[in-house]
């Protein structure tokens, strides 16, 4: 099975995930450590910063809601600050929340003390439920009155005994017909049996199959758990290695990691699971939801501590903002929408760009510092041909292509085959449209869209007696003895 080429990501907005599980809030302390204590040898932490994040199956669903899911959250906490700190967190968030509020235990609570970015200590507050807590178990109760509202039913086990009987849940959810994504805990796996996906690390998997010593034995036991559990699929996360998909019937596919900078690895998982639950929920399909999911994974361990990606980021990394700059009309649109949704100013110029000169260098990195992003539209070669001549393009759409993209600043190329790139200007709609030259703005084609939309034109001069022609008559010149 091959990954997903780049494609619009679905809109997530029209996704809704029921998330269940155990709920926790995550505090973070930081401050500077300049001395170690007289007391004994450990750092002093002057403490500056306190904050408060959502974290377990909190975060899960915040991780949701910052994709633009339309998330619920169910789950069991103690009748104490704690819980009103996360109760406040995740209505800031526009989460709809059930948490049942229980007097005989805390909140879970993971308390991060920080210095210079580097966790230094973490102390925890809780207190697991009881095995004969189950025969009270409030969640299929809750469950039952908020699945009819739902696409979908994410289940988020960190082994703190909120999700007692997950059985009963999964029998609930298809029962209505709904898909259930669980990330599991503990080494009883045969709880989730019948679930539709399942996300363990390469550590709880291993903990179920025993060690696998290569990939082989990683796929082969892999689609053995899978059908022993009669799971649709099953993703084991492999962390620098990527991850692995296996489905019934198919070829398992392999995802290699897209972590550049791994910073922290807190929540990664948790940002996982809901990348897949709103790409299912939206209505993309699972191998597309796991090349978003291992992109969105990435970008997460770049963040310090319990950290969500946002729809925008989500986007622009997928369609390779940083690698993969020569895009199709297509992807070129997507990557777009996801630049001015973060807000960057757009810079859009075209040209045959044939044989790349100084003075091309000289105008494109003028182009560039007008904005965040600069976009190259180049004519293909019949168009190229129309314009210019049978004798031209001397070099190849994929030649011009490849060089543009290799200048540091353009940072997407896209081909357009028509004589002017007026359909491909009025479709990008840039906050500035640039041509070098002597043109008059009202007659550079496409400017009155832009103009329209709020949009400058801008003319700059290229570098005197540069020019492709002028290249080629030179050369020409030489070959014939002049």
């Amino acid at each position: 099975m091959t990954i997903p080429s780049a494609v619009a990501c679905p809109d997530f907005t029209r996704a809704r995930v029921l998330v269940a599980g155990d709920v926790m809030l995550d505090r973070y302390w930081s401050g500077a450590t300049r001395r170690i204590s007289p007391e004994a040898p450990v750092p002093v932490v002057r403490i500056e910063t306190l904050e408060d994040r959502p974290g377990g199956a909190a975060n899960v669903a915040l991780n949701l809601a910052t994709l633009g899911v339309n998330a619920t959250l169910i789950g069991v906490t103690g009748a104490d600050e704690a819980a009103s700190v996360l109760a406040t967190r995740l209505q800031a968030a526009g989460i709809a929340t059930q948490l049942i509020r229980r007097a005989d235990r805390p909140t879970i609570t993971k308390l991060r003390v920080l210095s210079q970015h580097q966790q230094l200590l973490r102390l925890d507050f809780e207190q697991s439920l009881a095995p004969d807590d189950a025969a009270a178990d409030p969640l299929p109760d809750a469950l039952t009155s908020a699945l009819a509202g739902c696409d979908l039913l994410l289940l988020s086990d960190y082994g703190k005994g909120t999700l007692a009987d997950p059985q009963r849940l999964i029998a609930l959810a298809r029962a209505q017909g709904k898909a259930v994504l669980i990330d599991p805990k503990g080494r009883d796996f045969n709880r989730y049996r019948g679930a539709t996906l399942l996300t363990p690390n390469r550590a709880e998997f291993e903990d179920i199959v025993g060690a696998c010593p290569d990939d082989a034995a990683l796929r082969e036991r892999a689609e053995r758990l899978r059908a022993d559990l009669a799971l649709d699929a099953l993703l084991v996360t492999l962390g620098e290695r990527g991850m692995l998909l296996v489905q019934a019937a198919t070829e398992a596919l392999h995802l290699p990691t897209q972590a550049r900078d791994v910073f922290d690895v807190t929540g990664a998982g948790d940002t996982v699971i809901a990348t897949l639950a709103a790409t299912l929920a939206a209505g993309g399909e699972l191998t597309t939801a796991c090349a978003l999911a291992n992109c969105a994974a990435g970008l997460a361990v770049g963040k310090l501590g319990t950290a969500s990606v946002s729809a925008a980021e989500l986007e622009r990394a997928y369609h390779g903002v940083e690698w993969r700059p020569i895009l199709d009309r297509t992807a070129l649109l997507a990557a777009v929408a996801a630049a001015r949704a973060a807000g960057e100013r757009l810079v859009m110029t075209n040209g045959c760009f044939d044989i790349l000169h100084d003075g091309h260098v000289a105008y494109l990195q003028q182009a560039r510092r007008l904005g965040d992003r600069l976009i190259v539209a180049v004519n293909d070669d019949a168009s190229v041909r129309r314009l210019k001549g049978a004798g031209r393009p001397i070099n190849q759409l994929a030649q011009r292509l490849a060089v543009l993209a290799g200048l540091a600043s353009v940072d997407w190329v896209c081909p357009f085959s028509e004589d002017t790139p007026e359909a491909l200007i009025r479709a990008v709609l840039p906050d500035v449209l640039v041509k070098g030259g002597d043109y008059r703005p009202e007659d550079i084609a496409g400017a009155d869209a832009v103009l329209a939309r709020g949009g400058t034109v801008r003319v700059l001069d290229f570098v005197p007696g540069r020019s492709t022609s002028r290249i080629i008559s030179a050369i020409h010149q030489r070959d014939d003895g002049v």
